[in-house]
């Protein structure tokens, strides 16, 4: 389980993330939604401990990710940052066994390949695996930074925004990945998410910031709401049911 007890960050004068406490559930997907500037990403990046915090706890299973050596750490989270820029020239291959870095320190074993081969596979990415990334279309480089968050293996897998250059096809492809990952191999998913739809169709908990606070949280079914997301996102919406999912209509 992911714990967050009175989490704070400031940046100069600003509170971006205030005083945020939540505890996100265990071999589920959830979703952290709202609008910009709310502290989503914030948020996630301290979770993970790529930004220090200013104030409070973050425990995983129990234990403060302060007191996680860092090679220990990458074995139970494995993240995607919204931005990702890599200076080097590696093809797609080489990107995914960048997963396995942890376990392999550079060496990678026939396990490593395998774990390599497997989320190259996962995202459909065969044909490119020997493309050099940067002669990718930030679609297709967008799946490879998933693969290589796969070939990590991690319990669990926090994702910035990864629905970020993705056409209709593969922003479904996406989403059933993490929804297999939870309900196949029982991992915890913890994503942000502009596409209120598609956090309503695929996620099982949802939690709604605005200006670095938890505004509410649970099921889809209590964030699905016309007079909660009015207050989240001060936008008057209606929300329909199109086969047992709750739709949310704003245009």
């Amino acid at each position: 389980m992911v714990e967050v007890k009175q989490l704070s960050k400031r940046y100069g004068g600003k509170t971006v993330v205030d005083q945020v406490s939540l505890s996100i559930p265990p071999r589920k997907l959830t979703s952290l939604i709202g609008p910009n500037g709310a502290g989503k990403s914030t948020l996630l990046s301290m979770m993970s401990r790529l930004i220090p915090k200013d104030s409070g706890e973050v425990r995983i299973e129990g234990k403060e990710i302060s007191q996680y050596r860092t090679e220990e750490l990458a074995k139970k989270i494995s993240i995607l940052k919204q931005t990702n820029h890599i200076s080097a020239r590696l093809t797609v291959k080489e990107l995914v066994s960048f997963g396995r870095f942890p376990y392999s320190r550079g060496r990678l074993t026939r396990q490593d390949k395998d774990y390599v081969r497997e989320a190259i596979r996962y995202m459909e990415l065969d044909d490119l695996q020997d493309r050099y990334i940067d002669e990718l279309s930030g679609g297709q480089r967008q799946r490879a930074y998933i693969a290589m968050v796969l070939a990590q293996d991690t319990d669990y897998i926090f994702l910035d925004e990864p629905l970020n250059n993705l056409d209709m096809k593969h922003s479904v492809q996406m989403m059933k990945v993490l929804r297999n990952l939870v309900d196949q191999l029982g991992k915890t998913v913890v994503t942000v998410m502009h596409d209120i739809n598609f956090a309503s169709c695929y996620s099982d908990y949802i939690v709604a910031l605005k200006n670095g606070r938890v505004m509410c949280e649970g099921t889809v079914s209590d964030i699905m709401n016309r007079q909660v997301l009015r207050g989240v996102y001060d936008l008057d919406v209606r929300i329909q049911t199109v086969e047992n999912k709750r739709i949310c209509v704003y245009f």
